[in-house]
Protein backbone atom coordinates (compact mmCIF):
# COMPACT_ATOMS: atom_id res chain seq x y z
CA UNK A 1 0.00 0.00 0.00
CA UNK A 2 1.31 3.45 -0.84
CA UNK A 3 1.83 6.18 1.76
CA UNK A 4 -0.91 8.28 0.17
CA UNK A 5 -3.36 5.42 0.45
CA UNK A 6 -2.42 4.86 4.11
CA UNK A 7 -3.12 8.48 4.96
CA UNK A 8 -6.44 8.32 3.16
CA UNK A 9 -7.51 5.21 5.06
CA UNK A 10 -6.42 6.55 8.46
CA UNK A 11 -8.17 9.90 7.94
CA UNK A 12 -11.54 8.23 7.60
CA UNK A 13 -13.38 7.49 10.90
CA UNK A 14 -13.95 3.81 11.54
CA UNK A 15 -17.50 2.89 10.58
CA UNK A 16 -17.47 0.04 13.07
CA UNK A 17 -16.79 2.45 15.94
CA UNK A 18 -19.65 4.75 14.95
CA UNK A 19 -22.36 2.19 14.17
CA UNK A 20 -24.53 0.70 16.95
CA UNK A 21 -24.42 -3.03 17.54
CA UNK A 22 -27.62 -3.50 19.57
CA UNK A 23 -31.20 -2.33 19.11
CA UNK A 24 -32.18 0.00 21.97
CA UNK A 25 -35.42 1.54 23.18
CA UNK A 26 -33.93 5.00 22.62
CA UNK A 27 -33.11 4.20 19.00
CA UNK A 28 -36.55 2.77 18.21
CA UNK A 29 -38.30 5.68 19.97
CA UNK A 30 -36.26 8.28 18.08
CA UNK A 31 -36.90 6.51 14.77
CA UNK A 32 -40.63 6.18 15.50
CA UNK A 33 -40.98 9.89 16.32
CA UNK A 34 -39.23 10.84 13.08
CA UNK A 35 -41.46 8.41 11.18
CA UNK A 36 -44.52 9.98 12.83
CA UNK A 37 -43.32 13.36 11.59
CA UNK A 38 -42.99 11.87 8.11
CA UNK A 39 -46.57 10.60 8.37
CA UNK A 40 -47.71 14.01 9.64
CA UNK A 41 -46.20 15.96 6.76
CA UNK A 42 -47.57 13.34 4.33
CA UNK A 43 -51.03 13.90 5.82
CA UNK A 44 -50.66 17.67 5.40
CA UNK A 45 -49.57 17.21 1.79
CA UNK A 46 -52.44 14.82 1.03
CA UNK A 47 -55.10 16.97 2.68
CA UNK A 48 -54.92 19.83 0.16
CA UNK A 49 -56.23 17.89 -2.88
CA UNK A 50 -59.14 16.64 -0.74
CA UNK A 51 -60.02 20.20 0.31
CA UNK A 52 -59.43 21.60 -3.16
CA UNK A 53 -63.11 22.15 -3.99
CA UNK A 54 -63.94 23.90 -0.71
CA UNK A 55 -60.83 26.09 -0.82
CA UNK A 56 -61.48 26.99 -4.47
CA UNK A 57 -65.05 28.00 -3.59
CA UNK A 58 -63.73 30.30 -0.84
CA UNK A 59 -60.94 31.81 -2.89
CA UNK A 60 -62.83 32.23 -6.16
CA UNK A 61 -62.25 31.13 -9.73
CA UNK A 62 -58.73 32.57 -9.89
CA UNK A 63 -57.48 30.40 -6.99
CA UNK A 64 -53.85 29.24 -7.24
CA UNK A 65 -54.30 25.70 -5.87
CA UNK A 66 -53.04 23.95 -9.02
CA UNK A 67 -49.85 26.01 -8.99
CA UNK A 68 -49.48 25.47 -5.24
CA UNK A 69 -49.27 21.71 -5.70
CA UNK A 70 -46.76 21.85 -8.57
CA UNK A 71 -44.60 24.46 -6.81
CA UNK A 72 -44.67 22.35 -3.65
CA UNK A 73 -42.84 19.50 -5.39
CA UNK A 74 -40.27 21.85 -6.95
CA UNK A 75 -39.38 23.23 -3.52
CA UNK A 76 -39.47 19.74 -1.98
CA UNK A 77 -36.95 18.27 -4.42
CA UNK A 78 -34.32 21.00 -4.08
CA UNK A 79 -34.61 21.44 -0.30
CA UNK A 80 -33.89 17.70 0.02
CA UNK A 81 -30.23 18.51 -0.67
CA UNK A 82 -30.10 21.17 2.06
CA UNK A 83 -31.95 18.90 4.50
CA UNK A 84 -29.34 16.17 4.25
CA UNK A 85 -26.52 18.65 4.76
CA UNK A 86 -28.16 20.19 7.84
CA UNK A 87 -28.76 16.77 9.36
CA UNK A 88 -25.10 15.86 8.87
CA UNK A 89 -23.95 19.11 10.44
CA UNK A 90 -26.40 19.57 13.31
CA UNK A 91 -28.04 16.18 13.87
CA UNK A 92 -31.70 15.22 14.23
CA UNK A 93 -32.48 16.97 17.50
CA UNK A 94 -31.38 20.40 16.25
CA UNK A 95 -33.29 20.15 12.96
CA UNK A 96 -36.39 17.94 13.07
CA UNK A 97 -38.28 19.67 15.93
CA UNK A 98 -37.83 23.02 14.18
CA UNK A 99 -39.01 21.48 10.89
CA UNK A 100 -42.18 20.16 12.55
CA UNK A 101 -42.76 23.55 14.16
CA UNK A 102 -42.43 25.34 10.82
CA UNK A 103 -44.95 23.00 9.18
CA UNK A 104 -47.30 23.71 12.10
CA UNK A 105 -46.90 27.46 11.55
CA UNK A 106 -47.66 27.05 7.84
CA UNK A 107 -50.80 25.05 8.68
CA UNK A 108 -51.85 27.85 11.02
CA UNK A 109 -51.44 30.38 8.20
CA UNK A 110 -53.63 28.18 6.00
CA UNK A 111 -56.25 28.09 8.77
CA UNK A 112 -56.68 31.86 8.51
CA UNK A 113 -58.45 31.36 5.18
CA UNK A 114 -56.44 34.16 3.57
CA UNK A 115 -55.60 33.27 -0.05
CA UNK A 116 -52.20 34.97 -0.20
CA UNK A 117 -51.04 33.64 3.15
CA UNK A 118 -52.41 30.18 2.44
CA UNK A 119 -50.86 29.78 -1.00
CA UNK A 120 -47.49 30.96 0.33
CA UNK A 121 -47.71 28.73 3.41
CA UNK A 122 -48.49 25.51 1.56
CA UNK A 123 -45.55 25.92 -0.82
CA UNK A 124 -43.23 27.10 1.97
CA UNK A 125 -43.93 24.10 4.19
CA UNK A 126 -42.49 21.83 1.50
CA UNK A 127 -39.07 22.91 2.81
CA UNK A 128 -39.41 21.64 6.39
CA UNK A 129 -41.62 18.76 5.22
CA UNK A 130 -38.73 17.19 3.32
CA UNK A 131 -37.02 16.51 6.66
CA UNK A 132 -39.69 13.85 7.34
CA UNK A 133 -38.46 10.85 5.37
CA UNK A 134 -34.84 12.01 5.18
CA UNK A 135 -34.85 12.50 8.96
CA UNK A 136 -36.36 9.07 9.62
CA UNK A 137 -33.76 7.40 7.39
CA UNK A 138 -30.94 9.46 8.93
CA UNK A 139 -31.93 8.47 12.47
CA UNK A 140 -32.27 4.83 11.42
CA UNK A 141 -28.82 4.83 9.84
CA UNK A 142 -27.30 6.53 12.89
CA UNK A 143 -28.91 4.65 15.77
CA UNK A 144 -30.25 1.37 14.33
CA UNK A 145 -27.82 -1.57 13.92
CA UNK A 146 -26.94 -2.26 10.27
CA UNK A 147 -28.53 -5.71 10.39
CA UNK A 148 -31.93 -4.08 11.05
CA UNK A 149 -31.57 -0.98 8.84
CA UNK A 150 -33.59 -2.02 5.78
CA UNK A 151 -36.57 -3.11 7.88
CA UNK A 152 -36.74 0.24 9.68
CA UNK A 153 -36.31 2.23 6.46
CA UNK A 154 -39.15 0.26 4.87
CA UNK A 155 -41.29 0.64 7.98
CA UNK A 156 -40.77 4.41 7.89
CA UNK A 157 -42.24 4.42 4.39
CA UNK A 158 -45.14 2.28 5.64
CA UNK A 159 -45.90 4.79 8.42
CA UNK A 160 -45.68 7.61 5.90
CA UNK A 161 -48.25 5.94 3.67
CA UNK A 162 -50.54 5.63 6.69
CA UNK A 163 -50.18 9.40 7.05
CA UNK A 164 -51.29 9.83 3.45
CA UNK A 165 -54.44 7.84 4.26
CA UNK A 166 -55.01 10.02 7.34
CA UNK A 167 -54.75 13.11 5.17
CA UNK A 168 -57.37 11.77 2.76
CA UNK A 169 -60.05 9.64 4.40
CA UNK A 170 -60.69 11.50 7.72
CA UNK A 171 -60.44 14.88 6.00
CA UNK A 172 -62.95 13.80 3.37
CA UNK A 173 -65.27 12.46 6.09
CA UNK A 174 -65.03 15.74 8.01
CA UNK A 175 -65.81 17.81 4.92
CA UNK A 176 -68.66 15.56 3.77
CA UNK A 177 -70.09 13.84 6.87
CA UNK A 178 -73.17 11.63 6.74
CA UNK A 179 -74.67 13.79 9.49
CA UNK A 180 -74.83 16.76 7.15
CA UNK A 181 -72.78 19.08 9.41
CA UNK A 182 -69.47 19.58 7.59
CA UNK A 183 -66.36 20.89 9.30
CA UNK A 184 -64.93 24.10 7.82
CA UNK A 185 -61.70 23.54 5.91
CA UNK A 186 -60.05 26.29 7.96
CA UNK A 187 -60.72 24.28 11.14
CA UNK A 188 -59.05 21.22 9.64
CA UNK A 189 -55.87 23.21 9.02
CA UNK A 190 -56.03 24.47 12.61
CA UNK A 191 -56.11 20.87 13.87
CA UNK A 192 -53.15 20.06 11.61
CA UNK A 193 -51.26 23.01 13.13
CA UNK A 194 -51.95 21.79 16.69
CA UNK A 195 -50.75 18.27 15.86
CA UNK A 196 -47.53 19.64 14.38
CA UNK A 197 -46.85 21.86 17.40
CA UNK A 198 -47.31 18.94 19.82
CA UNK A 199 -45.06 16.72 17.71
CA UNK A 200 -42.35 19.39 17.59
CA UNK A 201 -42.29 19.68 21.40
CA UNK A 202 -42.20 15.91 21.91
CA UNK A 203 -39.36 15.52 19.41
CA UNK A 204 -37.37 18.26 21.12
CA UNK A 205 -37.72 16.49 24.46
CA UNK A 206 -37.19 12.89 23.34
CA UNK A 207 -34.70 12.93 20.45
CA UNK A 208 -31.18 12.12 21.69
CA UNK A 209 -28.38 14.62 21.66
CA UNK A 210 -25.64 13.97 19.12
CA UNK A 211 -22.73 12.99 21.36
CA UNK A 212 -20.42 12.52 18.39
CA UNK A 213 -20.60 16.24 17.66
CA UNK A 214 -19.33 16.98 21.19
CA UNK A 215 -16.26 14.83 20.61
CA UNK A 216 -15.50 15.88 17.05
CA UNK A 217 -15.65 19.69 16.49
CA UNK A 218 -17.42 20.88 13.38
CA UNK A 219 -15.56 22.52 10.54
CA UNK A 220 -16.10 26.28 10.17
CA UNK A 221 -19.29 27.14 8.29
CA UNK A 222 -17.95 28.11 4.86
CA UNK A 223 -19.07 27.56 1.30
CA UNK A 224 -16.47 24.81 1.00
CA UNK A 225 -17.76 23.04 4.11
CA UNK A 226 -21.30 23.20 2.71
CA UNK A 227 -20.31 21.79 -0.67
CA UNK A 228 -17.90 19.14 0.60
CA UNK A 229 -20.49 16.56 1.83
CA UNK A 230 -22.25 16.54 -1.53
CA UNK A 231 -18.94 16.46 -3.33
CA UNK A 232 -18.18 13.23 -1.46
CA UNK A 233 -21.65 11.81 -2.14
CA UNK A 234 -21.83 12.75 -5.83
CA UNK A 235 -18.28 11.60 -6.56
CA UNK A 236 -19.48 8.12 -5.62
CA UNK A 237 -20.91 6.37 -8.67
CA UNK A 238 -22.97 4.13 -6.39
CA UNK A 239 -25.02 7.16 -5.32
CA UNK A 240 -26.23 7.66 -8.89
CA UNK A 241 -27.02 3.97 -9.22
CA UNK A 242 -29.13 4.04 -6.05
CA UNK A 243 -30.99 7.14 -7.22
CA UNK A 244 -31.69 5.77 -10.70
CA UNK A 245 -32.81 2.37 -9.44
CA UNK A 246 -35.04 3.84 -6.75
CA UNK A 247 -36.55 6.40 -9.12
CA UNK A 248 -37.26 3.85 -11.85
CA UNK A 249 -38.90 1.46 -9.36
CA UNK A 250 -41.11 4.23 -7.97
CA UNK A 251 -42.51 5.10 -11.42
CA UNK A 252 -44.88 2.07 -11.64
CA UNK A 253 -46.67 3.24 -8.49
CA UNK A 254 -46.28 7.01 -8.27
CA UNK A 255 -46.77 7.73 -12.00
CA UNK A 256 -48.62 4.77 -13.51
CA UNK A 257 -50.84 3.35 -10.76
CA UNK A 258 -51.65 6.43 -8.68
CA UNK A 259 -51.91 8.95 -11.54
CA UNK A 260 -53.03 6.97 -14.61
CA UNK A 261 -54.25 3.70 -13.12
CA UNK A 262 -57.92 4.64 -12.74
CA UNK A 263 -58.13 6.13 -16.23
CA UNK A 264 -56.34 3.11 -17.75
CA UNK A 265 -58.74 0.62 -16.14
CA UNK A 266 -61.82 2.72 -16.92
CA UNK A 267 -61.08 3.73 -20.52
CA UNK A 268 -58.77 0.89 -21.54
CA UNK A 269 -60.27 -2.06 -19.65
CA UNK A 270 -63.89 -0.80 -19.58
CA UNK A 271 -64.12 -0.99 -15.78
CA UNK A 272 -66.45 1.35 -13.94
CA UNK A 273 -64.88 4.29 -12.10
CA UNK A 274 -65.77 2.71 -8.75
CA UNK A 275 -64.18 -0.63 -9.66
CA UNK A 276 -61.10 1.06 -11.15
CA UNK A 277 -60.61 3.22 -8.06
CA UNK A 278 -60.92 0.16 -5.81
CA UNK A 279 -58.33 -1.74 -7.83
CA UNK A 280 -55.89 1.17 -7.76
CA UNK A 281 -56.35 1.65 -4.01
CA UNK A 282 -54.83 -1.81 -3.49
CA UNK A 283 -51.45 -0.58 -4.80
CA UNK A 284 -50.67 1.67 -1.79
CA UNK A 285 -52.01 -1.06 0.50
CA UNK A 286 -49.50 -3.44 -1.07
CA UNK A 287 -46.85 -0.75 -0.66
CA UNK A 288 -47.55 -0.58 3.07
CA UNK A 289 -47.02 -4.35 3.24
CA UNK A 290 -44.06 -4.52 0.85
CA UNK A 291 -41.80 -1.77 2.20
CA UNK A 292 -41.17 -3.31 5.64
CA UNK A 293 -41.41 -6.86 4.26
CA UNK A 294 -38.65 -6.33 1.68
CA UNK A 295 -36.51 -4.62 4.30
CA UNK A 296 -37.07 -7.43 6.78
CA UNK A 297 -36.07 -10.10 4.25
CA UNK A 298 -32.96 -8.14 3.25
CA UNK A 299 -31.94 -7.81 6.91
CA UNK A 300 -32.79 -11.44 7.69
CA UNK A 301 -30.62 -12.93 4.94
CA UNK A 302 -27.98 -10.21 5.34
CA UNK A 303 -28.02 -9.31 1.64
CA UNK A 304 -29.52 -6.34 -0.23
CA UNK A 305 -29.08 -7.13 -3.92
CA UNK A 306 -30.94 -10.45 -4.18
CA UNK A 307 -34.04 -8.98 -2.52
CA UNK A 308 -33.85 -5.88 -4.71
CA UNK A 309 -33.46 -7.86 -7.94
CA UNK A 310 -36.10 -10.49 -7.14
CA UNK A 311 -38.56 -7.83 -5.95
CA UNK A 312 -37.99 -5.78 -9.10
CA UNK A 313 -38.42 -8.90 -11.26
CA UNK A 314 -41.75 -9.72 -9.58
CA UNK A 315 -42.78 -6.10 -10.15
CA UNK A 316 -41.85 -6.45 -13.83
CA UNK A 317 -43.99 -9.58 -14.24
CA UNK A 318 -46.92 -7.97 -12.41
CA UNK A 319 -46.75 -4.83 -14.58
CA UNK A 320 -46.62 -6.89 -17.79
CA UNK A 321 -49.68 -8.78 -16.55
CA UNK A 322 -51.54 -5.60 -15.64
CA UNK A 323 -50.80 -3.90 -18.97
CA UNK A 324 -51.04 -6.75 -21.49
CA UNK A 325 -52.79 -9.81 -20.04
CA UNK A 326 -56.57 -10.24 -19.81
CA UNK A 327 -57.03 -10.60 -16.06
CA UNK A 328 -59.79 -12.95 -14.85
CA UNK A 329 -61.99 -11.77 -12.01
CA UNK A 330 -60.36 -13.80 -9.19
CA UNK A 331 -56.97 -12.20 -9.99
CA UNK A 332 -58.26 -8.65 -10.50
CA UNK A 333 -57.45 -7.62 -6.93
CA UNK A 334 -54.32 -9.74 -6.65
CA UNK A 335 -52.36 -8.03 -9.45
CA UNK A 336 -52.44 -4.45 -8.05
CA UNK A 337 -51.71 -5.81 -4.57
CA UNK A 338 -48.63 -7.66 -5.89
CA UNK A 339 -47.52 -4.50 -7.72
CA UNK A 340 -47.64 -2.60 -4.44
CA UNK A 341 -45.86 -5.30 -2.44
CA UNK A 342 -43.10 -5.82 -5.03
CA UNK A 343 -42.53 -2.07 -5.38
CA UNK A 344 -41.37 -2.12 -1.76
CA UNK A 345 -38.03 -3.17 -3.28
CA UNK A 346 -37.62 0.49 -4.26
CA UNK A 347 -36.82 1.27 -0.61
CA UNK A 348 -33.74 -0.96 -0.50
CA UNK A 349 -31.54 1.55 -2.41
CA UNK A 350 -32.31 4.05 0.40
CA UNK A 351 -30.48 1.70 2.77
CA UNK A 352 -27.70 0.97 0.30
CA UNK A 353 -26.94 4.64 -0.37
CA UNK A 354 -26.15 5.10 3.34
CA UNK A 355 -23.92 2.07 3.42
CA UNK A 356 -21.87 2.94 0.32
CA UNK A 357 -21.11 6.45 1.59
CA UNK A 358 -19.07 7.60 4.57
CA UNK A 359 -20.69 7.78 7.99
CA UNK A 360 -20.24 11.56 8.27
CA UNK A 361 -22.33 12.20 5.11
CA UNK A 362 -25.28 9.90 5.77
CA UNK A 363 -27.74 12.80 5.87
CA UNK A 364 -26.35 14.23 2.65
CA UNK A 365 -26.58 10.78 1.06
CA UNK A 366 -30.27 10.59 2.04
CA UNK A 367 -30.88 14.08 0.63
CA UNK A 368 -29.11 13.21 -2.60
CA UNK A 369 -31.10 9.96 -2.88
CA UNK A 370 -34.39 11.80 -2.37
CA UNK A 371 -33.38 14.42 -4.92
CA UNK A 372 -32.32 11.88 -7.55
CA UNK A 373 -35.46 9.77 -7.11
CA UNK A 374 -37.67 12.82 -7.41
CA UNK A 375 -35.80 14.04 -10.48
CA UNK A 376 -36.26 10.68 -12.21
CA UNK A 377 -40.01 10.60 -11.54
CA UNK A 378 -40.31 14.35 -12.18
CA UNK A 379 -38.68 14.02 -15.60
CA UNK A 380 -40.70 10.96 -16.59
CA UNK A 381 -44.11 12.24 -15.44
CA UNK A 382 -44.43 14.83 -18.29
CA UNK A 383 -43.43 12.13 -20.80
CA UNK A 384 -46.27 9.90 -19.60
CA UNK A 385 -48.60 12.91 -19.71
CA UNK A 386 -47.75 13.37 -23.39
CA UNK A 387 -48.04 9.66 -24.21
CA UNK A 388 -51.25 8.93 -22.32
CA UNK A 389 -53.37 12.08 -22.40
CA UNK A 390 -55.98 11.64 -25.15
CA UNK A 391 -56.66 14.34 -27.70
CA UNK A 392 -59.84 16.36 -27.40
CA UNK A 393 -62.85 14.35 -28.53
CA UNK A 394 -60.86 11.12 -28.79
CA UNK A 395 -61.33 8.17 -26.44
CA UNK A 396 -58.03 6.38 -25.95
CA UNK A 397 -58.01 2.68 -26.84
CA UNK A 398 -56.42 -0.18 -24.91
CA UNK A 399 -53.69 -0.48 -27.55
CA UNK A 400 -52.83 3.21 -27.18
CA UNK A 401 -52.62 2.84 -23.41
CA UNK A 402 -50.37 -0.18 -23.78
CA UNK A 403 -48.08 1.70 -26.16
CA UNK A 404 -47.88 4.65 -23.75
CA UNK A 405 -47.12 2.39 -20.78
CA UNK A 406 -44.24 0.53 -22.44
CA UNK A 407 -41.68 2.85 -20.75
CA UNK A 408 -42.86 1.54 -17.35
CA UNK A 409 -41.78 -1.97 -18.27
CA UNK A 410 -38.56 -0.74 -19.89
CA UNK A 411 -37.71 1.32 -16.78
CA UNK A 412 -38.10 -1.67 -14.46
CA UNK A 413 -35.89 -3.77 -16.76
CA UNK A 414 -33.21 -1.06 -16.69
CA UNK A 415 -33.41 -0.92 -12.89
CA UNK A 416 -32.85 -4.69 -12.70
CA UNK A 417 -29.77 -4.47 -14.92
CA UNK A 418 -28.36 -1.55 -12.91
CA UNK A 419 -28.91 -3.47 -9.68
CA UNK A 420 -26.19 -5.94 -10.66
CA UNK A 421 -23.68 -3.06 -10.51
CA UNK A 422 -24.59 -2.10 -6.94
CA UNK A 423 -22.13 -2.91 -4.22
CA UNK A 424 -23.49 -5.56 -1.83
CA UNK A 425 -23.63 -3.90 1.59
CA UNK A 426 -25.53 -6.50 3.61
CA UNK A 427 -24.11 -7.90 6.83
CA UNK A 428 -23.55 -11.36 5.33
CA UNK A 429 -21.24 -9.84 2.71
CA UNK A 430 -19.43 -7.72 5.32
CA UNK A 431 -18.63 -10.79 7.44
CA UNK A 432 -16.75 -12.35 4.53
CA UNK A 433 -14.92 -9.42 2.90
CA UNK A 434 -13.12 -10.08 -0.31
CA UNK A 435 -9.45 -9.18 -0.29
CA UNK A 436 -8.94 -6.00 -2.21
CA UNK A 437 -7.97 -2.38 -2.10
CA UNK A 438 -8.39 -0.61 1.25
CA UNK A 439 -9.57 2.43 -0.65
CA UNK A 440 -12.66 0.58 -1.85
CA UNK A 441 -13.51 -0.20 1.79
CA UNK A 442 -13.25 3.38 3.06
CA UNK A 443 -14.82 5.01 0.04
CA UNK A 444 -16.98 2.20 -1.32
CA UNK A 445 -18.38 2.18 -4.77
CA UNK A 446 -16.20 4.82 -6.41
CA UNK A 447 -15.68 2.50 -9.35
CA UNK A 448 -18.69 1.46 -11.38
CA UNK A 449 -18.30 -2.29 -11.70
CA UNK A 450 -20.48 -5.34 -11.10
CA UNK A 451 -20.18 -6.08 -7.37
CA UNK A 452 -20.07 -9.65 -6.17
CA UNK A 453 -20.18 -9.30 -2.43
CA UNK A 454 -17.42 -6.91 -1.40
Amino acid sequence: MSTGQSKQVNSVPSAQELRPTKLTVMAVTAWFLCSLYYAYQYAVRSALPVMRGEMAASWGSGNPIGHMISNYYVVYSFVALAAGLLLDRYGARKTLPYAAGLVAVCCFLLSTGNESLGSFAFVAQAGPAVFGFIGAVYVAAKYIPPQNLSFFVGSAQMIGMAGAAFGSKPVSAALHPSSGHPVAWQSIWAVMAAIGAILAVVMWIVLPRDKASLVKPKAPLTLKSLIRPYQIVFENAQTYLCGLIGGLLFVPTTVFALVWGTQYLHAGRNASIAVAATDVSLVPIGWIIGCPLMGYIADKIGLRKPVLIVGAFILLLAEITAIYAPIPFPLRYLVPLVIGIASGAAMIPFSVVKEVNRDEVKGSAAGAMNFLCFMVTGLLAPAFEKLLRPEAGHAETLQEFQHGLNPVIFGIAVAIVLSFFLRETGQAAQQQPRSGSPVSQTEPGLQLHPATGD
